[in-house]
């Protein structure tokens, strides 16, 4: 049996022994969209978060759109269908909490126009923006190091409105959206604001490209271009899973994108974004590739709301030639075990941020270092104190072995970090595999690789 075929197999048997509603059995009996779903689909579809299996089961627990009645239970393919199923308004639809699911199949652009016809940039700049007029306008060389103002930048903020408009799918409450094989988001941002109990599972999300950049002079010592939209958004939101997805820019890496004020025109922002005071989210099974901006928990340094929120489970994803923020943590008691980490290359920045009043848990996770990627390369201090981290095994050239990342770090760095974060998970419903299993057993079963 070829490792391919035999992942599906064991992928099927754990997912069989999660919780299904009653719900299920209903739906053999439901409409058109129902007719066209597998038996596995509809299993699928209406599973719900196990018990104690990370943040996410805290409180009423996640589960989705699990009772959603045979009329709310939709098969996508195109933006359009999918502005549909989640209440018919894009602007509206964050506040509809009707349960549902929503199973998506192929591909759906969220450049697509009402006609079906692709949008481009052009088509969704404002009439007074050009990247021409933009870049001769804000070259340092003549602008200054200042932030841009004036009618050519409020062009551009328009523009990125439009975009916005178009390219953000906004999703409501008690909602499952759940991919059929092969299933692939590009050119959209889903975003979760104020959506509790949502599920989001198995689906390629590709280059959510941002065609409108801004030039941030003062980011960095010579300047950073910042974009907007991320492939998938957590805002105000708790009781989320995000299971079995893969995030990547698609054909559309950021190594391709041309160099304009001596620096990278950067088109893309994070993966998987959990910030203004989001909570309660389990991340597991998915696989992170290719990725500069992987994963920011919370979004801003000021001591306020995001005081107790952030609280965030991260186990049993790959996270794979990918630069930074894998995680990077503000103020959030972040869970962060069985992961499987292949990095390196001139790029590769850090992997866990430790940013203001973070609580990063780290156990049993897996690194292959490589491209000159040391040990005391993986943590970064963003103003943070301290992070608990046990079990992890380092490959780095040669045969694997424990390794203590924090001891590396602190051998490195002034000041220490402290080993002791403060606190210790109870939710985990899944058991913490061995270190040296992460390395096979997390990659063959992480991605959008459910067997629907």
């Amino acid at each position: 049996m070829r490792l391919s075929r035999l992942t599906a197999v064991v992928v099927g048997v754990l997912l069989a022994a999660l919780p299904v509603t009653d719900a299920s059995a209903r739906e053999r009996n439901g409409g058109r969209d129902h007719d066209r779903l597998s038996w596995g689909a509809r299993l699928l579809g209406r599973q719900v978060l196990p018990a104690n299996d990370g943040w996410a089961a805290a409180g009423p627990g996640t589960t989705g759109g699990s009772a959603a009645g045979p009329d709310q239970v939709h098969v996508v393919s195109s933006r359009a269908e999918l502005v549909r199923a989640l209440g018919g308004d894009n602007a509206t639809n964050r506040t509809n909490d009707t349960p549902k699911i929503i199973y998506v199949k192929g591909t759906i652009d969220g450049f697509e126009g009402p006609d079906g016809r692709l949008l481009s940039c052009a088509d969704l700049a404002d009439p007074e923006y050009s990247l021409e007029a933009y870049l001769e306008t804000y070259d340092p060389a003549v602008w200054g190091r200042v932030a841009p103002s004036g009618p050519l930048e409020e062009a551009r903020v328009r523009s990125v409105a439009n975009q916005t408009r178009q390219t953000q799918i906004n999703v409501g409450p008690n909602t499952t959206i759940i991919g059929l094989a092969g299933a692939t988001f590009t050119g959209l941002t889903l975003m979760l604001d104020g959506a509790n109990n949502v599920i989001v599972r198995n689906i390629n999300f590709e280059d959510a490209r941002d065609c409108f950049p801004a030039w941030s002079p003062t980011d960095g010592a010579a300047g950073n271009w910042n974009s907007q939209f991320d492939l998938l958004s957590v805002r105000r939101s708790e009781n989320v899973w995000i299971d079995h997805n893969t995030f990547s820019d698609g054909d559309n890496p950021d190594s391709a994108q041309p160099i304009y004020f001596g620096r990278p025109y950067q088109v893309h922002d994070g993966s998987l974004d959990i910030t203004h005071t989001a909570s309660l989210v389990t991340v597991s099974h998915n696989r992170f590739v290719g990725r500069d901006k992987v994963m920011l928990i919370g979004s801003s340094n000021t001591v306020g709301p995001d005081v107790g929120r952030l609280n965030v489970t991260i186990r049993h994803n790959v996270f794979e030639d990918s630069l930074q923020r894998l995680p990077r943590v503000r103020f959030g008691q972040v869970d962060v075990y069985n992961n499987y980490y292949r990095l390196g290359g001139d790029c590769f920045e850090y992997a866990w941020g430790v940013g203001v009043q973070s609580a990063i848990y780290a156990e049993n996770n897996f690194f292959s270092l490589r491209g000159g990627a040391a040990p005391e390369d993986v943590i970064y201090d963003w103003g943070g104190t301290a992070l608990t981290e046990r079990g992890t095994w380092v490959r780095a050239g040669g045969r694997a072995k424990p390794v203590s990342l924090l001891a590396a770090y602190n051998a490195t760095h002034d000041p220490d970090l402290g080993a002791d974060a403060g606190w210790k998970p109870v939710l985990r419903g899944v058991p913490v595999l061995p270190t040296p299993l992460v390395e096979a057993v997390v990659p063959a079963l992480a991605g959008a690789k459910l067997p629907l």
